[in-house]
C-alpha cells in the first residue's frame, strides 16, 4: 500500500510521472458504464446496487489502467440520507425536498442515523478493496458541506447558488446550523468509507467558487478543516484531498487552512500559477481542461504537456480540472493517458 504511486504523491513525494485518474473517470462517456445504468434501470439504482455500482468503477480501471478508482455515488446520497426527498429528472439532473427554515431544519435526522440508507454504498467500497488491482488507490469522497447545502436549500442545481446565499445572508444562524449537520454527517459518512476499505478521502466544494470574503473562510474553509481534522484523527495518516472548485485566490493558502494533504486545482486558473502559489504548499491536483477531452488533437497533447511540466518540480496527481463531460471521446483518454506516461 505505502509504495501507490498516488499515496507517495500525497505524501509530499515528487514522482518522475505524476500519477493519473479523472474525476468521473466511471461515467457516461463509456459504453460499457451506459449499458451498466440501463440494466440498473436508472441512476439511483446504479448508486444503491453495491454490485453494479462497484462494476462501473472498475470499468475505467480496466480499460486505461488509472492508478486510483474512486467510488461510484452521489453527493446527494448524504441529504437524502438525512431525510431528504431525491430524484433524478432525465436529462435535466437532480431534486431534493428544500430546506430553507429552522423548522425544516428540525425535520432532518441526526448524524447517527444516516448509515442504514448508506449502507449499499459501504458495501459498495468493500467489494472495490477486495476487487481492484493492488496497484490501484481507492477513493471515497462526500461533497463538502457547503456545495450540498446549495443543493438542500434550492432543491436543484441552480447557475449562481442564490438560493443558498439568501438563506445564508439572511437568517446566517439557520445557515450555519444545516452547515453543522452536513459537516458532522459528512465525518460519519467518510468515517464509514474509510473502515470499509478507503485508502483516501476527497471533499468536492463545487460551488466553493461563489463565495467571497469571510463567508469563504466560515463555508469553505472552516468546514474542510473541521472534517479534515477529525478524520485524520480517527484515521492517522489517512490523506484528504479537498477541492474547493474556482476558488482563486483562495486556493492559496488552502492545504495550511485545512490541513488538506493536496488541493484539487480547476482549469479556471493555470497551471503555472498554480504551481508558483499553491503547489509550493503541497500535493495538488489538476488541471487539464475537460474540453479536451471532447475535442482531443494535437491540443490535447500540448496542454496535457504543459500540465506536466508546470507541476514537474513539486508532488502532482495528474487529474481534469472538473469532472470528464458525457460527449468525451474515450479515445482522447487514451491519448492523454498515453501522453503523461511516455513524459
Amino acid at each position: 500500500m505505502a509504495d501507490k504511486t498516488i499515496l507517495r504523491a500525497l505524501r509530499g513525494e515528487r514522482l518522475p510521472t505524476p500519477p493519473i485518474w479523472m474525476m468521473r473517470q466511471a461515467g457516461r462517456y463509456l459504453p460499457e458504464y451506459r449499458a451498466t445504468r440501463a440494466k440498473a434501470g436508472d441512476f439511483l439504482s446504479l448508486c444503491y446496487n453495491p454490485e453494479l455500482a462497484a462494476e462501473v468503477t472498475l470499468q475505467p480501471i480496466r480499460r486505461y489502467g488509472f492508478d486510483a478508482a474512486i467510488l461510484f455515488a452521489d453527493i446527494l446520497l448524504l441529504p437524502q440520507a438525512l431525510g431528504a426527498d431525491l430524484w433524478f429528472v432525465t436529462g435535466e439532473g437532480p431534486r431534493l425536498s428544500t430546506i430553507t427554515s429552522a423548522e425544516g431544519l428540525r425535520g432532518l435526522k441526526t448524524r447517527d442515523d444516516i448509515h442504514e440508507v448508506l449502507s449499499p454504498v459501504y458495501e459498495t467500497v468493500r467489494i472495490l478493496s477486495e476487487s481492484l488491482p493492488e496497484e490501484t488507490t481507492l477513493i471515497g469522497f462526500a461533497g463538502a458541506p457547503w456545495t450540498v447545502a446549495t443543493y438542500m436549500v434550492a432543491g436543484r442545481g441552480t447557475p449562481d447558488q442564490g438560493p443558498a446565499h439568501k438563506l445564508k445572508d439572511e437568517d446566517r444562524a439557520t445557515f450555519s446550523a444545516l452547515i453543522d449537520l452536513l459537516s458532522d454527517a459528512t465525518i460519519e459518512y467518510l468515517s464509514k468509507q474509510v473502515e470499509a476499505g478507503a485508502e483516501v478521502v476527497k471533499l468536492f466544494d463545487s460551488w466553493a467558487g461563489s463565495l467571497k470574503g469571510q463567508d469563504f473562510e466560515d463555508f469553505a474553509v472552516k468546514p474542510a478543516a473541521r472534517i479534515t481534522k477529525e478524520m485524520k484523527a480517527r484515521f492517522p495518516g489517512l490523506p484528504v484531498i479537498a477541492f474547493p472548485r474556482e476558488a482563486g485566490d483562495g486556493y492559496i493558502g488552502f492545504h495550511q487552512k485545512t490541513g488538506a494533504d493536496c488541493v484539487a486545482i480547476d482549469n479556471s486558473v493555470t497551471p503555472e500559477w498554480a504551481a508558483e502559489h499553491v503547489q509550493v504548499s503541497g500535493c495538488v491536483q489538476g488541471n487539464l481542461a475537460s474540453r479536451h477531452m471532447v475535442t482531443g488533437g494535437q491540443a490535447l497533447v500540448e496542454e496535457t504537456r504543459r500540465v506536466v511540466e508546470a507541476f514537474r518540480k513539486g508532488p502532482h496527481i495528474f487529474n481534469l480540472g472538473h469532472g470528464i463531460t458525457p460527449d468525451a471521446d474515450p479515445e482522447n483518454v487514451a491519448l492523454m493517458i498515453e501522453t503523461v506516461r511516455n513524459m
